[in-house]
């Protein structure tokens, strides 16, 4: 059966009923739209740390973290004393946006640790509760100082739910955003990956916005993800990424990094874009800048700040409490060196994760920075050789992918002249599988999202205090996961034999 943790004395049967009564009446109570609870059914009573445990007495090691909210796991002594001396202090808990000594706190906090160039000359702007306010906040502010209405968005992204934000994320139909490839090794467009499918990428945004029939004006602003989560874990190559900045720099478009997920030390640094060192127009802020309450800013050049007075407002965003939680979190991940542990706990997990490639057929890529990790299942036994595009001929992906570069902007990424590698043909991802992995972790004892473009990633977001015990005890468990997923998922493609993905090996 399971292999949870358990309080001593097991799981009592009044435990196990109020439980499942309470699982019954969300069900029969809520919407349809509920999704975490759907996979995970589970009653969190209480939790710190990385560990949750539910109304049923069983334990888990919570890899989902909020979605990344929660940057010190679960009730961390810093961020429950941060509240409570608010609390005691008799202060009002929703201000507006009226200026309160706990604002300033935050304020000054997050701008230490802003990237360089951006915090000496930036404004911020507190919008609602979830980061998707912000993301619209953005998109309003750049299209207020430019003058212009197009946006820049790209395939595989996610931004969040509201209209601006869905249409971004390509969830809805708009025509003033245009849609661009983001650069990705296992599933690349163009069928090279590494730095030439890079290139081919760049290069193919530089035409888009240098041909004037190529029907795209000049855009507001480009937004982008320094890694993508939802869209399955992919980092940005840190040269491509610095050539994005280079292209909209030169044609004076806004370059708007969301740092929703990725920020507050999660990739190994306290902001992803400092991994290529580029400094954004725009940085769209929420989740763990909150400490694990609802709070959304956006970060942005003064020279920016032209909307009147009343443009972008929201009733809840001034939560003292959030602000207080906050604070205390960007200070402790800033002064323990937080995001610096975490980019060696990852490259250590990483390194362990990517064994399972060889241990198990179905594990078909293994990815992440820092502690954003990601694991993809394919189906091995069906026909993969459709299911992914073959190297372009010529000029654009066949030998040698150099452009001109007399102007600077243009040229391999990869920094030489070299033809590109043979490109691997992955397999097609298999969702099924995936969720099969996420059922057999949470019977062990792991909380895990899935994510990706078919919902084939296993997401890892543990807390960035995660111990190296703990990381080992995650690692065991999603092994095991995985490894019991493969011996019982039977295949359902239409070329398939319906045989078992079985493990060369158990690791």
């Amino acid at each position: 059966m399971a292999v949870t943790e358990s309080k001593a004395g097991g799981t009592s049967g009044e435990a196990r009923a109020a439980h499942e009564g309470i699982l019954r009446r969300q069900s029969a109570r809520e919407s349809s739209a509920r999704t975490y609870a759907r996979a995970l059914p589970i009653v969190p009573v209480r939790a710190r740390g990385l560990t949750i445990e539910g109304a049923d007495g069983r334990r888990y090691l919570d890899c989902l973290s909020g979605a990344g909210t929660l940057a010190l796991g679960h009730n961390h002594p810093v961020v429950l004393e941060a509240i409570r001396r608010v609390l005691d202090s008799g202060a009002p808990l929703s201000v507006l946006d009226l200026a309160t000594p706990v604002k300033d706190a935050f304020v000054t906090e997050l701008f230490r640790t802003l990237p360089p160039g951006l915090a000496d000359r930036s404004r911020v702007q507190f919008c609602g509760p979830a980061g998707t306010d912000a993301v619209e906040a953005a998109l309003k502010l750049v299209r207020t100082a430019t003058g212009r209405t197009g946006i820049l968005a790209f395939t595989g992204a996610y931004h969040g739910m509201t209209a601006g934000a869905l249409a971004a994320s390509g969830g809805a139909p708009d025509v003033q955003v245009a849609r661009l490839p983001y650069p990705q090794d296992y599933r690349c467009p163009f069928g090279v990956g590494g730095p030439h499918g890079a290139e081919l990428a760049a290069r193919w945004t530089e035409s888009l916005l240098d041909d004037p029939k190529s029907g795209v004006p000049l855009p507001a602003g480009m937004i982008l993800e320094p890694v993508q989560g939802e869209g399955g874990v992919i980092p940005a190559p840190d040269d491509w990424l610095r050539r994005m900045r280079r292209l909209t720099a030169d044609r004076s478009i806004p370059l708007i990094a969301d740092e929703i997920q990725t920020g507050v030390g999660r990739t190994g640094a306290f902001w992803a874009v400092d991994h290529s060192g580029v400094t954004p127009d725009v940085m769209v802020l929420s989740k763990a800048i909150g400490g694990s309450l609802p709070l959304a800013v956006i970060v942005y050049r003064d020279d920016l700040d032209v909307w009147q007075p009343g443009a972008h407002a929201g009733t809840f965003r001034g939560n003292q409490l959030a602000m207080a939680a906050g604070t205390a979190t960007l200070a402790y991940v800033r002064e323990n060196a937080l995001a610096e542990r975490a980019a060696a706990l990852g490259t250590r997990m990483l390194t362990r994760l990517a064994e399972l490639t060889h241990a198990f057929p179905c594990v078909g890529d293994v990815r992440g920075r820092g502690l954003m990790i990601g694991v993809e299942l394919v189906n091995p036994d069906a026909d993969h050789t459709a299911s992914h595009p073959a190297p372009l001929a010529g000029d654009i992906g066949g030998a040698g992918v150099v452009a001109d570069v007399g102007d600077g902007r243009m040229g391999d990424l990869s920094g030489t002249a070299a033809r590109p590698e043979p490109a691997r043909t992955p397999y097609p991802a298999a969702p099924e599988l995936a969720a099969a992995v996420q059922r057999e972790c949470l019977q062990r004892g792991l909380i895990v999202e899935l994510g990706g473009r078919h919902a084939s990633v296993v997401r890892l977001l543990p807390p960035l205090t995660i111990s190296d015990e703990q990381a080992t005890a995650v690692l065991d468990r999603l092994t095991d996961a995985v490894a019991a997923a493969a011996r019982h998922h039977e295949p359902h493609g239409p070329q398939q034999q319906r045989q078992p993905c079985p493990a060369q090996h158990a690791g």
